[in-house]
């Protein structure tokens, strides 16, 4: 086996970055909270650009219904921790890496050692993680970390930058303690995604239900997600200016083929995001109403079913209950035989 070398593996960078910021990439420490989903493929990206250091949590392991966007996930790693599925497929890109795993995932315990000498923060914990991720997002603000948030959305990806300095998580989601978990997970979605392009072609709506914790997601989203959130993150570690912070936003539709930019000043306080939050709760709560018709008409069908079953079987015993006694009567009834 050739004895690896850390500037032949990644010299095809070359050009698009120079050696020396090629050298500074080596050197910077990338924390990635999450490693299914977008996680894995973000790990993988900024990996093949040379950074050296990473910081990684997950506390899954894969599935089956893993299979259709998860970088991690085949045949070889059902039920395999994510984490140690990925750090070995980044050790195999990068044998030198210095990896910092937490298999617990990130709580409150382990937030300071997971932030702790790191460069830039990716989010891409589950989408309904959102206590831990508020959580995350202050921490980093508070020691001046750099954090960025890119979405699957669809077929295409929205990213927000959060910047020192600049204007929080907190202050962009305008969460509330007393905010049903539901109206938090739609004010998360239209946040990262003002423009909401996906809706126009999701053919299924009843594959979105925020009290089932289900949506729907394609590999698609995940790689797109991958490639414009590593490039704000490379832009961010070598100081090459041109990244915007929150309220501004990017999304980008490879279905529709558009890309858009998004100013939201006051985040989900601005008017705009007020009347998108009320259009997408009404669309999901005409949904969960069906869904929930649904399964109320199952029960019931379910139930009649079983209710004319008990009836066949009532009828049955009956039935038989009448063959024995009219047996029972026959016998009675019937005159003694006579011996010849």
């Amino acid at each position: 086996m050739k004895k690896f070398n850390y500037f032949q593996a990644f010299s095809r960078n070359i050009g698009w970055v120079t050696q020396e910021e090629q050298e500074l990439l080596r050197n910077k420490r990338v924390a990635i909270g999450g490693l299914g989903g977008v996680g894995g493929s973000h790990l993988i990206c900024l990996a093949r650009m040379g950074i050296g250091k990473f910081n990684i949590s997950d506390l899954d392991e894969f599935e089956l219904a893993n299979f259709n966007r998860q970088y991690g996930a085949t045949t070889q790693t059902i039920g395999k921790p994510k984490i140690s599925v990925m750090e070995k497929t980044l050790r195999e890109i990068n044998p030198e890496a210095e990896i910092n795993s937490f298999p617990m995932g990130i709580n409150e315990d382990n937030l300071e050692k997971f932030l702790d000498g790191v460069d830039i923060y990716i989010d891409s914990l589950d989408i309904f993680a959102l206590e831990i991720r508020r959580k995350v997002f202050q921490k980093c603000y508070e020691k001046g970390i750099p954090a960025i948030t890119a979405a699957p959305m669809g077929m295409g990806t929205a990213t927000l930058c959060f910047l020192p300095g600049q204007m929080t998580f907190e202050e962009y989601f305008t969460f509330s303690e007393d905010m049903p978990f539901h109206d938090k997970i739609i004010k998360f979605v239209i946040g990262v995604s003002p423009t909401v392009m996906q809706r126009h072609y999701l053919v299924d709506r009843s594959s979105v239900n925020f009290l089932k914790k289900k949506v729907p997601s394609t590999a698609i989203g995940i790689d797109l997600a991958a490639g414009v959130a590593s490039t704000q993150a490379l832009k961010i570690l070598l100081s090459r200016g041109g990244v915007l912070p929150a309220p501004w936003g990017l999304h980008f539709d490879a279905y529709h083929g558009k890309l858009k930019r998004t100013w939201r000043p006051w985040g989900n306080r601005n008017p705009l995001q007020y009347l998108m939050f009320k259009y997408v709760k009404r669309l999901l709560q005409k949904e969960e109403l069906k869904e929930r018709q649904l399964d109320a008409s199952q029960q019931a069908t379910g139930l009649l079913n079983e209710r004319d079953h008990l009836s066949l079987k009532t009828i049955h015993e009956e039935k038989n209950h009448l063959e024995i006694r009219e047996n029972s009567v026959k016998l009675k009834t019937s005159p003694p035989e006579q011996n010849p």
